[in-house]
């Protein structure tokens, strides 16, 4: 059994091993195959055809075979070409125009806004691509160090119960959380008590209150944590025929997940408002002005779209992304903890620091139904592996007794209830002057270290990972698909 304080969802903080020949996947394994089949049946038919197909074979099983940094070389040289297809054609290089949508993979989003039950507002991403519609909700972590032990331990438990669950929600597609984390100057603590104060209060409450801003630390850190979640309403068993019934379906369903979500260790403040949306990505994109759009000014008119958010221009470049007043730097995790997993393994990558932080994990639950066959799927690959192994008489390496033993673990696991989810983790830093992103990219993989966590520069991918860093339903994985 695993310790008491260790996530109970299984899926994304083990080494997830190629499931193909040679910890292979499964593309390149069949390339690989399909060169050798290639081959015996030239060899049975005409010896002579091995003359022109020996070389072309060869460096189809070179490309699948050899690795370049954990990824086959083909996998490799097609990202670089697609890379500079896309710098030719301009796709990198964004100038807001008349439209006034979002660059990248977020110009197929737009911003809506619905109501609760309750008649509340909340603000809703829309793809109108694939139809999806994100809503996150607002919540304030507990600090588990100044917790009971086993209060944590009830928490990581609930989490992995919550998780669990989202395997029998059919709109559900993936949940991402987002802990974003940059330095405030104190002056934002003078101000907020400033406005607060009421000019008719007793002389003794204001010197109360000028004494605690004087003493206040010169700078503090905001932290702000968001759940987001996507849903696909084609999905649904109802199959809402219009957007408005789409709204409502996600509504009623948010419901649920939502009041379950409060025994987890957070406080649920309630779901985003579009305005409260639309302030992230500005936000994002022009970091100068964060403060200003943070805190809208009385009377203000709402967001109900991205007019407010779009950047005036933008440039992807294959190791960072130029916005507004802000060069961002993003990553995604290369390995997961190799060890048994903590609830606090992430505390030094989400700590605050001296730079913009966004850390996101994102979790995509497999149906209940197809769960089974998955990990029963890893369990005849670690067997297939051992015999392969034992045929060609090599050893066991302690890696593969620990990767067969976990697929039987997981197995048993999800047999007992327990859910199924793959997880992977964005990360993205944002400077104001572009001479301090060494000191950052630096400062972000020795936290990630400390976590045990091997992040992976997106090269040619920055803008897609700084999306997916923010609340509108960007999956990585699944862009591949669209």
């Amino acid at each position: 059994m695993t310790q008491a304080r260790e996530s109970r969802t299984y899926g994304g903080w083990r080494r997830r091993r190629g499931m193909g020949l040679l910890g292979m996947g499964i593309g390149a394994t069949f390339a690989v195959l399909g060169a050798v089949v290639t081959l015996l049946l030239a060899t049975a038919l005409s010896p002579r055809m091995l003359l022109y197909l020996l070389p072309p074979v060869l460096v189809v099983a070179l490309l699948g075979l050899a690795p370049a940094g954990g990824t086959p070389l083909a996998a490799v040289l097609l990202t670089r070409w697609r890379w500079w297809y896309g710098a030719r054609r301009g796709f990198t290089r964004f100038r807001s125009g008349p439209r006034l949508e979002l660059p990248g993979v977020l110009a197929a989003t737009a911003l809506l806004s619905a109501g609760d039950w309750y008649g509340r507002p909340f603000g809703l991403v829309w793809n109108r691509r694939t139809g999806h519609l994100t809503a996150t909700l607002r919540v304030v972590a507990a600090s588990p160090w100044l917790a009971d032990p086993d209060d944590a331990d009830t928490w990581v438990a609930s989490w992995g119960s919550w998780l669990a669950s989202l395997g029998h929600v059919p709109l559900l597609r993936w949940v991402s959380v987002t802990v974003e984390t940059a330095p405030e100057p104190g002056g934002h603590l003078a101000g907020n008590i400033a406005e607060a104060i009421d000019p008719a209060a007793p002389a003794t409450a204001r010197t109360i209150l000028a004494q605690l801003v004087a003493s206040a630390p010169a700078a503090a850190a905001h932290v702000e944590t968001r759940v987001s979640l996507t849903f696909d309403p084609a999905a649904s068993p109802s199959a809402p025929p219009t957007l408005e019934a789409a709204v409502a379906e996600v509504s009623r369903t948010l419901e649920g997940l939502e009041s379950a979500l409060g025994s987890c260790g957070v406080t649920v403040l309630g779901r985003a408002a579009a305005a409260q949306i639309a302030a992230v990505v500005r936000g994002a994109f022009d970091p100068a002005v964060r403060g200003e759009v943070s805190r809208p000014q009385p009377g203000a008119p709402a967001a109900t779209g991205w007019a407010d958010a779009v950047p005036l221009s933008a440039e992807e470049l294959p190791g960072c992304y130029r916005h507004d007043s802000g060069v961002s730097v993003s990553w995604c995790w290369q390995e997961a903890p190799r060890q048994n997993v903590h609830s606090d393994v992430l505390a030094r990558l989400v700590a605050p620091g001296p730079y913009l932080k966004r850390v996101t994990l994102q979790y995509r639950p497999l149906p209940a139904a197809a769960a089974d066959r998955v990990l029963e799927s890893e369990v005849t690959s670690a067997a297939f592996r051992q015999a392969y192994r034992h045929r060609l008489g090599r050893d066991e390496t302690a890696r593969d007794a620990f990767d067969q033993a976990r697929a039987r673990q997981a197995a048993r696991e999800e047999a007992m209830g327990a859910g199924v989810c793959l997880i992977g983790m964005f990360v993205t830093v944002t400077v104001l002057d572009a001479a301090d992103l060494p000191q950052a990219v630096a400062a972000t993989e020795a936290a990630a270290e400390s976590s045990k966590v091997r992040l992976r520069l997106l090269t040619g991918s920055q803008a897609a990972g700084f999306a997916a860093t923010l609340p509108c339903g960007t999956c990585p994985p699944a862009l591949a698909r669209y």
